[in-house]
């Protein structure tokens, strides 16, 4: 049903087909007012221009005069000309690829629509690509915009969802489902463009968690006065890992192998108490004591904002705690569904 009602609004969005609509309505008047004028009814003009102009061959509803003769013959070339007209302009347009490719925007603007707490990444240059990347292999969807045309190619040889156009425009925020959004990343290349979606984003939803590139020194402070909650440096993070290589270098192998879910079986994992949970008001070596609790604990950060770091076992659960946990997936899966 999907796909029949994107082929829909693909033909209906063809603009030689509007031409070809446009085109019939015009034959299809000239015939009735031509016949109308020789003194025909509405009724008898419209019957007698459809059967001359589909050639069908059917007999005259009145004869014909000398001018009435002229005129068919005109009405005829005149209708079959514009039929000919209008299927060569849609095998064109076919064979150029543009009703394959309306009908493929049309599919993604559906499967956007029915996305939910999906991430939006704003710029799909190398910092982009590597957050959609890391994004869509934790399992979650991502829409990409961008407004070059590369960048959209690669996103869509990568198998991302994508909205073409600028992101700092409300729109395009729109078309990529920011009402339904979790996250999003403003990483483009130019700070002025990130901080411009940062406000576009917060206007539009003011509870939406945003994270956005700094390229200059000076940047980041704007950036979260524009309404980011994070603001990474690419050029300081990328400094201080290569720092982290050189002097502790075990420790940093350690820990990308923990968030990196694609290296081992061993994860780090972030997860909240909610209402309802069977976690409140237990304590974590109550747990652990009726197999409830088969990974390790990190750090519990209270709903109050307090960092428990390697919590005690007596640590009570609560509604709103967040648990940093390391363990294998199917622990890890076991507890949030717990």
């Amino acid at each position: 049903m999907d796909r029949l009602r994107a082929l829909w609004e693909t033909v209906r969005g063809l603009p030689r087909l509007r031409q070809f609509l446009s085109l019939a309505l015009l034959v299809l008047a000239t015939g009735v007012g031509g016949y109308m004028l020789m003194g025909w009814s509405f009724r008898e003009a419209l019957y007698m221009t459809i059967i001359t102009v589909t050639t069908v061959g059917y007999r005259e509803v009145r004869p014909l005069s000398a001018v009435g003769e002229a005129f068919t013959m005109a009405l005829i070339l005149l209708g079959v000309g514009s039929a000919i007209y209008a299927l060569t302009s849609f095998i064109q347009y076919v064979i150029e690829g543009h009703f394959d490719e309306g009908y493929r925007r049309r599919r993604m603007e559906q499967k956007i629509a029915r996305l939910g707490d999906h991430y939006i990444v704003c710029g799909y240059g190398r910092v982009g690509r590597r957050v959609a990347e890391e994004t869509h292999g934790a399992g979650r969807p991502v829409v990409v915009i961008d407004s070059d045309d590369e960048a959209i190619a690669r996103a869509q040889a990568d198998g991302c969802l994508f909205v073409q156009g600028d992101a700092a425009r409300d729109e395009v925020l729109q078309h990529a489902g920011i009402p339904r959004a979790k996250a999003l990343f403003a990483v483009t290349s130019r700070d002025e463009d990130n901080i411009y979606i940062v406000l576009s984003a917060r206007v539009l939803q003011p509870d939406l968690q945003i994270i956005a590139r700094a390229n200059q020194e000076g940047a980041a402070e704007k950036l979260r006065r524009a309404g980011a909650h994070e603001v990474v440096s690419p050029y300081e993070m990328g400094g201080r890992r290569m720092a982290m290589l050189a002097l502790r270098p075990l420790v940093t192998d350690y820990f990308d192998t923990l968030l990196q879910r694609r290296h081992g079986e061993l994860q780090v994992e972030e997860l909240l108490v909610r209402a309802g949970s069977a976690l409140i008001g237990s304590t974590l070596e109550q747990l652990r004591a009726r197999g409830t609790l088969s990974v390790s604990v990190l750090a519990v950060i209270k709903a109050d904002g307090l960092l428990l770091s390697d919590p005690p076992p007596d640590t009570p659960l609560e509604e709103g705690d967040q648990l940093v946990v390391a363990g294998s997936r199917d622990a890890l899966s076991a507890l949030e569904i717990g």
